[in-house]
């Protein structure tokens, strides 16, 4: 296996048959009435599929770490979280450098992380029993300070990598090198997938396909972002390994040819 100075980062989404991951850019699957058409694309098989990826996944490089972008929580027209103590006890070269509480880090039955980028501090965390999973939240030194204290008052890790954005890349080092971090799951949307693809962080690929077809101008797709500049070359890819149904659902594996 080839070794990395990073997590091995595995995108791992279900989309149609035209790339589409969700209905519309403002019928995102987070709401319930378009999660109840979404599902509705998925024939008998899809279920059993999912479970066989993430088995297979769990089997090959046994991930401990999810990772999500904040629009996949929150709406794109949501800003930074509004009414937040604007007065706190945290000095600002403590809030701008990492927050990983031993409490959290070692507590008995943490497994893996909900990692979400969040630069801009747009994700309210609600109370509740994390099981195996615990929360880890990416963000740079641009992100309100009053968001990271929040963050810090919730006991919420987190991880400063970048300065107006974060830097994915080292980001991803410092979950390694950190936390042990071996292997990364994006199930993201297509902006932060596009991004991890142009930065040249995408280790593998693997598509549930629906059988179905939506269409429309400016519908997330798996891998948005930026056009290929004039002397960039598309990502070629090895298929790995192709399952098909009788109900039509694919199920594709493919690794990124370096």
């Amino acid at each position: 296996m080839e070794q990395l100075d990073r997590p091995r980062v595995v995108v791992s989404v279900t989309m149609s048959v035209d790339g589409r991951i969700t209905l519309g850019r403002s019928r995102l699957l987070m709401d319930a009435d378009a999660s109840k058409v979404w599902q509705s694309l998925a024939p008998a098989s899809a279920q059993v599929l999912d479970k066989a990826r993430s088995a297979q996944l769990d089997s090959l490089y046994q991930p401990e770490a999810i990772l999500e972008g904040s629009g996949s929580l929150v709406a794109d027209s949501a800003g930074p979280l509004t009414g937040l103590p604007t007065e706190f006890d945290y000095p600002a070269d403590l809030l701008y450098s990492d927050f990983l509480p031993e409490e959290v880090v070692e507590r008995p039955g943490h497994a893996k992380w909900f990692t979400v980028v969040d630069s801009r501090g747009r994700v309210t965390w609600e109370d509740e029993d994390h099981g195996e999973w615990d929360v880890l939240v990416l963000v740079a030194r641009a992100t309100p300070a009053a968001y990271l204290a929040h963050l810090r008052t919730r006991r919420i890790c987190y991880l400063v990598a970048g300065d107006e954005r974060v830097e994915l890349a080292a980001a991803l080092g410092r979950m390694r090198d950190l936390l042990g971090v071996g292997c990364v799951l994006s199930t993201a949307g297509g902006g932060l997938n596009g991004a991890l693809l142009r930065a040249g962080l995408v280790d593998e690929i693997q598509l549930l396909v629906l059988p179905a077809v939506i269409g429309g101008l400016g519908t997330p797709t798996v891998f948005d972002g930026p056009e290929l500049g004039d002397h960039e070359l598309p990502t070629r890819l090895e298929l790995l390994s192709s399952h098909t149904e009788a109900d039509g659902m694919l199920w594709l594996r493919y690794k990124v040819v370096r």
